[in-house]
């Protein structure tokens, strides 16, 4: 005896429906990319300036308790004027032209007596000690009148930068400590062009060690960021 045939399925095919977002669904997506592009813009451009903001906060925030700086931090930073000076050759250019290095700056007027040529040594002792981050400062001397700088002087100055500036326009960016002149001080210009740090006045061997170090913790802070030239 044979079994019964056994039944068909009669279930209808089934089928999935898919409703066509409405105008309303399209601009809320929209505005949601539009969104996510511009986080993601803003996080490129965090990332970028991160090394900069970093090698700052290192140095003006997270010290090492019980460091103190040898130099005074200038707060706010004060950028270079754009004002005109003058090199020895007549040659004029823009004092922000300076801008790409980080800047040791002495002031004193062009006869340069002892103490103004005590000052310039110091400078070249203190960034020739900086060894292969030397490239990266620059050492400049303001004169701040219209004296001639002695010839015997010159063969001495190859190495550095000197500007004849107009001595009001210097007094309205540089400033001395209380009680002190201009020209007693050693100026600290970061490659942004922002005088940044002002060293004791007069210093002696021993302050151009401490003043050596100041720029030492500087340069590594920056590594991340600055290069040797402009």
């Amino acid at each position: 005896m044979q079994d019964a045939p056994r039944s068909k399925s009669l279930h209808p095919l089934g089928m999935t429906v898919y409703d066509m977002p409405s105008p309303a669904e399209v601009v809320q997506v929209d505005s949601k990319r539009t969104a996510l592009g511009r986080l993601r813009m803003l996080l490129v451009l965090l990332v970028c300036a991160a090394p900069v903001v970093a090698s700052y906060f290192t140095y003006y925030v997270v010290r090492p308790e019980g460091r103190r700086n040898f130099g005074d931090l200038i707060e706010p930073v004060r950028p270079l004027p754009d004002v005109k000076v003058q090199a020895l050759n007549g040659d004029v250019v823009q004092l922000p032209a300076l801008k790409g290095q980080w800047l040791l700056i002495s002031v004193a007027g062009g006869d340069c007596q002892a103490d103004c040529q005590h000052q310039l040594y110091l400078q070249r002792q203190i960034l020739t000690g900086l060894g292969k981050d030397r490239a990266r400062t620059e050492w400049v001397w303001l004169v701040n009148d219209q004296a001639e700088v002695p010839s015997r002087l010159l063969p001495g100055l190859k190495e550095a930068t000197v500007l004849r500036i107009d001595g009001q326009a210097l007094a309205q960016w540089l400033q001395a400590a209380d009680g002190q002149q201009l020209q007693d001080h050693l100026y600290l210009v970061d490659p942004h062009g922002q005088w940044m740090m002002r060293f004791p006045p007069k210093l002696s061997t021993e302050g151009a060690l401490k003043t050596k170090r100041d720029i030492e913790r500087l340069l590594r802070a920056a590594a991340s960021w600055d290069e040797a030239g402009r």
